[in-house]
């Protein structure tokens, strides 16, 4: 599934196996060792995941642990949110320096309604997700 969502395949495997861990949480040799594979496979596997705010890093002395919470989701959604607003802004920018009278500004008008919506809508539900999980955690 995450890779028919454009994940990389060892990437996929790394969060799943971190995701399913008993902890959430796996360090680097961990990893390394159930995966069968490379010290920097799961360097730059957990890069990725970590510049999506998927997982999070922790020093244990001369160790790396990789932990995902239960917080992943609204983190990964918010930072999509951020992205499709950033999107919108550019087709924005866009449309201005080919003119809205032009098909070319027209379309990216049009793009940048398209994700300034899509983003707004985005940010009220990971909002609204952000609630109902404070609630269920009182």
């Amino acid at each position: 599934m995450m890779i028919e969502g454009g994940m990389a395949p060892m990437t996929a495997r790394v969060f799943a196996a971190l995701f399913l861990s008993e902890g959430g949480s796996l360090t680097a040799t961990e990893l390394v060792r159930q995966l069968h594979v490379s010290p920097a496979t799961i360097s730059n596997a957990t890069k990725w995941l970590e510049q999506r705010g998927m997982i999070a890093r922790e020093r244990e002395a001369r160790r790396v642990r990789y932990l995902v919470d239960v917080d992943v989701w609204y983190r990964t959604w918010a930072a999509s949110a951020r992205s499709i607003a950033l999107w919108a802004d550019t087709a924005r920018h866009g449309a201005t320096i080919f003119g809205t009278d032009t098909p070319t500004g027209d379309r990216l008008r049009t793009t940048s309604q398209f994700f300034a919506l899509l983003g707004h809508d985005m940010g009220q539900a990971a909002e609204h997700w952000r609630q109902v999980l404070s609630m269920r955690r009182q």
